[in-house]
């Protein structure tokens, strides 16, 4: 019986023996592969110092907009349709774009449009004709500096056989007022443009506002107002210089001057910087250089030379500051 008891005490010792090794041997070894032995930590690390790091590529150059490229080349003028319609830029801006390296691309409409293409920041450069706007629109901060350039005059043309009897008359509102009195057929631009706007400040000096069948206002340029005041026999103003051009261009064309000389149709051209704070697109240093060169003695010479070779005087006289200080 102590015999059997002994053997029996050896079995539970060997037993208790056997499950405290199984339930040591899972917490041995999961603390083993969580924390690495020193050496294999300082192994890892002589590696990770002796490595080469991953060369970075650098970031690729940022390309310049096309427009930031366009701004030292490139100048958007927007002018009235006289300027464009009577030849001038085509005989002077060649010899500014010579001169200066840059590209003008000219944008011509009526004056109103002008200014508004400056307001929204969508041209460099002004060269227009209504000075009251014109000083609106640099009152407003919408242009940085404005130049007097040069002027000619505005004319009442219509048919010969002038049926409201106005030619010769002293006063362009008079001549209106009779154009009105007979219902003769009276063309206007209707477009905002500088010569609309000096239109209507003739008829308001007549006290008259101008409606019916007679009066066809057709929101057109000075060519196309002059073509169908032809086309119908009607009256029309115009700048001198593009209806000068017009009888160059068409020897049969037949409406004829009827008043001129009225200081109301005196007709001042100036130019304006557009202010750069509207855009980063805005060449204003191209837009100061076009102004330095256009009212220039050299330049205002040319200006003051274009048309005398065909019509024997100039269109347009030479009126800058420092034209006037040269004289």
């Amino acid at each position: 019986m102590k015999k059997f008891l002994v053997v029996f005490a050896s079995m539970l010792l060997l037993l208790a023996a056997l499950t405290a090794c199984n339930t040591a041997s899972p917490t041995t070894s999961t603390e083993e592969q969580a924390e690495p032995t020193t050496a294999e930590t300082s192994d890892k690390e002589e590696v990770a110092a002796t490595e080469e790091p991953a060369p970075t590529e650098e970031p690729a150059p940022m390309e310049e907009p096309a427009s930031s490229e366009a701004k030292s080349d490139a100048l958007t003028l927007a002018t009235t349709t006289s300027t464009y319609d009577s030849g001038l830029l085509d005989a002077i801006l060649p010899v500014f774009e010579e001169e200066s390296g840059m590209t003008v691309e000219v944008i011509a409409v009526g004056t109103g449009q002008a200014l508004a293409l400056g307001e929204q920041g969508d041209a460099d450069v002004l060269l227009v004709h209504a000075r009251a706007r014109e000083d609106a629109f640099m009152e407003a901060g919408h242009g940085t500096r404005r130049e007097d350039v040069m002027y000619n005059d505005f004319i009442i043309i219509g048919p010969e056989d002038d049926p409201a009897g106005i030619a010769g008359m002293d006063s362009a509102s008079d001549a209106l007022a009779a154009i009105a009195a007979a219902e003769a057929e009276f063309v206007s631009r209707g477009d905002d443009s500088g010569t609309h706007t000096k239109e209507k400040s003739i008829w308001e000096s007549a006290g008259i506002e101008p409606s019916g069948d007679w009066y066809q206002s057709i929101g057109q340029g000075m060519g196309a107002t002059l073509t169908f005041a032809n086309e119908e026999q009607a009256y029309t103003i115009s700048d001198r210089a593009t209806y000068l051009a017009r009888t160059l261009e068409e020897p049969d064309f037949e409406l004829k001057i009827l008043v001129e000389g009225d200081p109301i149709l005196f007709n001042p051209y100036g130019v304006i910087a557009v202010n750069p704070d509207k855009n980063d697109l805005i060449n204003a240093e191209g837009a100061n250089e076009f102004i330095d060169w256009i009212i220039s003695v050299p330049t205002q010479e040319l200006i003051g030379q274009f048309g005398e070779d065909k019509f024997g005087a100039p269109l347009f006289t030479p009126d800058s500051e420092a034209w006037r200080a040269a004289q």
